[in-house]
Order: structure tokens, then sequence, then C-alpha cells
């Protein structure tokens, strides 16, 4: 349900780019630029997402960027999407792709729990909500993530408002960590009281 110092799966995610290689400086694609702005986001806020040094990150010219993009604006909205399909994919293997509804609820939590750089990057995109390139994707994630939560708690036998209050509490939950987190304020997401934490979650809102 929130993010963890563990990564999950290789590939589950765009890899981040520690180097590059010459003649892979002079090849770049698309989707190597919108990776790299993702973790440009992930680490520094949407804000910070600039032509200029995100080519100097990647030890290119900043003439190389506009084979692929129009401008600053067309890179965001690359990457936002690029990002909100990896979200749509991993929900749909946590909520979509296991019979019972309480372990589809249980593995949506565990799951989430180790996808940092996702969650790196929502939380980013939350601090920015405002922003009229990501206002409609914050909208459409957490519509489908609601819909996905409130269908498995009423597959559990909860009235369907009342699935949807569990869903949303869920999902207040949720981005309440995420916030505690930005201001550093919960413990290392890698230690055993994080583990604690997700079961501890697990038990109160997921009824037996």
């Amino acid at each position: 349900m929130v993010a963890s110092g563990r990564r999950g799966n290789p590939g589950t995610f765009p890899k981040r780019m520690k180097s590059l290689k010459k003649s892979e400086k002079t090849t770049l694609s698309a989707t190597d630029w919108e990776r790299e702005a993702l973790e440009v986001i992930a680490e520094q806020g949407v804000p910070a997402l600039a032509v200029e040094p995100l080519a100097r990150r990647m030890g290119v010219t900043k003439g190389s960027f506009y084979w692929h993009f129009t401008g600053r604006e067309s890179l965001l909205d690359k990457a936002l999407l690029r990002w909100e399909e990896h979200d749509s994919r991993n929900l749909n293997k946590s909520l979509g792709e296991i019979d019972h509804p309480r372990d589809r609820l249980v593995s949506f939590f565990r799951r989430v729990g180790k996808e940092k750089l996702t969650h790196e990057v929502y939380s980013e995109l939350c601090a920015a909500a405002g922003h009229p390139q990501v206002k409609p994707v914050l909208e459409r994630v957490a519509e489908r993530r609601m819909k996905h939560l409130s269908a498995a708690f009423e597959e559990l036998g909860m009235e369907p408002l009342t699935a949807r209050y569990r869903a949303r509490l869920t999902y207040s939950v949720y981005l309440g960590f995420l916030q505690l987190q930005r201001q550093h304020q919960t413990p290392s997401l890698s230690s055993e009281e994080f583990d604690a934490y997700i079961e501890h979650v697990i038990k109160t809102l997921i009824p037996d």
C-alpha cells in the first residue's frame, strides 16, 4: 500500500539509468527520456523537470531531445502516461488476476509496498496536484484504484456503500503515509517495522 525501500521484480518498472556508454548517447529513444524524466520527478518533483538539466544528466545535448519531443510539456505528458500505464498494469495484477477478493486485497497491499519508484513519483504528483497536466492523471488513477478496492470489499460481503467507505478509508491511509514519508516522519521503509506496519494495516482494514 505504500512505498518501501525494496524494488519489485526486475523489469516491472523502467530501470534507473546509472550511466550511458558513448554509443548509447547518440541513440537515445523517447522511452529513455521518459524514464529519466520520471526519475527526476521522483527525486525532485514536477517543477524540477526541465530540458537542459535533463540533457546534462543524461550526458547529451538538448538538441537530441527535440528528435523526440516538441518541448518540456510534451515530455511530461508522455512520462506521465508511461507512469499511469505502469500503475494500471500493477493494479490489474494485484486486484484483477486473483480469484478470492481478500487475497486480492492482501496482494495489493504487499505488492505496492515493494514498488518504490512508482510511489515516489506518485507522492510528487500529489504535491503538484494543481498542475494542469498532473491533475487529470491523478483523477484517473484515484478513480481506477477506488473502483477496484470497492469491488473487492463488496465481494467480501459488504454493502455497496460500506464497501465504498472502506475503499476510501484504505486509500486515505495510503495517501496519509505518503505525506508522512515526504515529511520524513516515517520509519525506515526497509525495516522490519515497516513490514509489521503493512501487516497491521491488512489485519485492520481487510475482513477475515
